[in-house]
């Protein structure tokens, strides 16, 4: 039989309703595999388990919110042979999951994953910290690595909205920065940065019409946002209209970005839903590599060139 290892984060909003283990081991022999779970029990731990596995592992499901699969596909790009690996959704946003078409069914999404594909997927990196779908900084951005964790076990996605909306009076900040796109020098003020390879981002889907996992590029867009009023609404626009139409967004489609702050940072970026903390202010962004994911067969035609 092949052999799959899946890390768990037992911390996952959805992990504390699943029925029962053994349904796991059920479907896994089902498609011809030998199951292993191993729990992670801090941060960083799914890190260090991925890069402990020998080789001739088959399948590395991650299971867990799109935080877990940052760390895996953190710690299988440093191993000299990566291995393959699977999203199987358990936390309270899921936006990898719910782009490749898995929603909330987690046996059945189980079952989606085995009947798939395995394609090669960019990873893209911030100075050469590896990450899945986004990298983001600006005001309330750090929701997602703040909001606390009994919240969104008990709530989902809504914790977020009640996080944010107990700090939805301070200041907007903006920052005065110089960057480099497309081989390109420029200068401008902005409030929000968000670099990505995603086409669903903090839970809204279609932010882009036509994304692509494996085309060497990802997506920079820079909103200027002087107050609340203005991004509020540049919010609904974002449920309506392609983000780079939206009036006061800056986008570009490359393979490199660098980005300089001229002014002090006031948060951290955030990536893939946890905080990335450095201190610099110069930031560099570049396809990292890619590495093999097995993916439900819905949406592939729509997310990938080959």
């Amino acid at each position: 039989m092949k052999k799959c290892i899946m890390i768990m984060n037992p911390e996952s909003g959805k992990e504390k309703k699943l029925k029962s283990f053994e349904d796991f081991y059920d479907i896994f022999r089902k498609y011809g595999y030998d199951l292993d779970i191993i729990f992670t029990r801090k941060r960083n731990d799914a890190k260090k388990i991925i890069q402990s596995l020998d080789d001739n592992i088959d399948l590395v499901i991650s299971a867990g919110g799109d935080g877990t699969l940052n760390e895996i596909i953190g710690g299988n790009i440093l191993r000299k042979k990566p291995l393959t690996i699977g999203p199987l959704p358990l936390g309270s946003t899921n936006d990898i999951g719910k782009m490749v078409g898995l929603d909330k069914d987690v046996y059945q999404n189980l079952e989606y994953l085995l009947q798939g594909e395995i394609k090669k997927i960019d990873i893209c990196s911030i100075n050469h910290t590896p990450f899945v779908y986004v990298a983001c900084l600006g005001d309330y951005t750090d929701m997602a690595y703040k909001t606390p964790r009994e919240l969104k076990k008990k709530y989902g996605r809504v914790a977020y909205i009640l996080y944010g909306l107990k700090h939805i009076t301070k200041k907007i900040n903006k920052y005065q920065v110089k960057y480099k796109v497309n081989d390109i020098e420029k200068e401008g003020e902005f409030s929000f940065f968000f670099i990505t390879n995603s086409s669903r981002v903090a839970g809204q889907p279609d932010i882009y019409e036509d994304i692509k996992l494996d085309d060497n590029m990802f997506e920079v867009a820079m909103a200027k946002v002087t107050n609340k009023k203005d991004m509020l609404r540049m919010l609904v626009m974002v449920t309506t209209m392609d983000i780079k139409d939206i009036p006061g967004i800056t986008y570009y489609q490359t393979n490199h970005f660098q980005i300089e702050f001229l002014n002090p940072i006031k948060s951290s970026w955030c990536i893939d839903g946890e905080e990335y903390k450095k201190d610099t202010t110069i930031f560099d962004f570049k396809i990292n590599e890619s590495i093999n994911m097995l993916l439900p067969k819905e949406n592939l035609k729509k997310l990938f060139l080959k």
